[in-house]
């Protein structure tokens, strides 16, 4: 079971360490060993692939159905036509507008250091401000109108998103991205995940 390459479960630092699981969260935070079988897989292939097992996943392992939901999803939205770049900035645009700092911290991490994302489209992304870069920010207020209209999107939004390149199929791709974007999103907030060692550079804090 190959993990998607865009999801944070594979991009952190050059050595990661073992994260600390004696942080405390809403519900169980799993470890590979006490993991339902299930989910096992899941967790041992994140392991494998970055050195350590995201506490989102740990998180997700309590329901292995979830688990393989957002690990498919994941390797879903990795082929559609919009660059990781562009994914990322829908990712931390739905992150940020959901409060969850877990998935910032996760999808900065895959913004500077793979998806190379210039740090001040970055930092704007996680301050809720505008970009400095008209393509991305048609993108991220494409995608804020997404969540904030529940889809109903304007046309005038709508209209800007076209003229600035994107297709009808991106249109439905940001739309992917966010319903990605719920799962993780919603999981850890419900679930108060604490943030891995490896993540703790890219921190953030809900304004």
């Amino acid at each position: 079971m190959n993990m998607e390459a865009n999801s944070y479960n594979q991009q952190t630092v050059a050595t990661p360490t073992q994260g600390d699981y004696s942080m405390s969260s809403r519900i169980t935070l799993h470890t590979l060993q006490s993991a339902p079988p299930a989910a096992r897989p899941f967790l041992e292939n994140a392991q494998k692939n970055s050195g350590f097992i995201p506490n989102l996943l740990g998180i997700l392992a309590n329901a292995p159905a979830a688990l393989e939901t957002y690990v498919t999803v994941s390797a879903l939205n990795g082929k559609a036509e919009l660059s990781l770049a562009e994914r990322e900035v829908v990712q931390l645009i739905a992150a940020t507008q959901h409060g969850c700092d877990f998935c910032v911290a996760g999808h900065t991490a895959v913004a500077l250091n793979k998806a190379k994302l210039p740090e001040a489209v970055v930092d704007a992304l996680r301050a809720r401000g505008e970009l400095p870069d008209a393509r991305y920010e048609t993108l991220a207020e494409f995608a804020r109108q997404v969540i904030a209209t529940r889809g109903n999107v304007s046309e005038a939004s709508y209209g800007a998103f076209r003229e600035a390149g994107f297709t009808e199929g991106n249109a439905l791709e940001v739309i992917l991205g966010v319903s990605l974007a719920t799962l993780c999103n919603f999981a850890n907030v419900f679930a108060q995940t604490p943030l891995n060692d490896e993540l703790s550079k890219y921190r953030w804090q809900p304004v």
